[in-house]
């Protein structure tokens, strides 16, 4: 597969020396650390996706889904109930 990355100047610099002194392709190079990466980062969260720092605090309130239930029946059972005054 093809694809355009953007690359600060200096690590492609980089990587051009370390693939060449290793006398292989950059594109070799940059497909073996990539791979390299996957592995580790697999290794390291058994296989599972790190959850992203901001996706932390969604669901966080999760357990809590049975007691906003609750109040809300309870509201609008209240807002069902007619006081005597409310009847014309």
């Amino acid at each position: 597969m093809k694809t355009t990355i953007e690359f600060p100047d200096a690590a492609f610099r980089q990587a051009k020396v370390v693939a060449s002194g290793r006398g292989i392709t950059l594109k070799q190079f940059l497909t073996e650390a990539l791979d390299e990466k996957l592995q580790r980062y697999a290794a390291d969260n058994d296989g599972v996706p790190e959850q992203a720092p901001w996706m932390a605090g969604f669901g966080a309130l999760s357990d809590l889904a049975g007691e906003n239930r609750r109040i809300a029946a309870v509201i609008e059972n209240e807002f069902e109930t007619l006081e005597p005054g409310d009847i014309a």
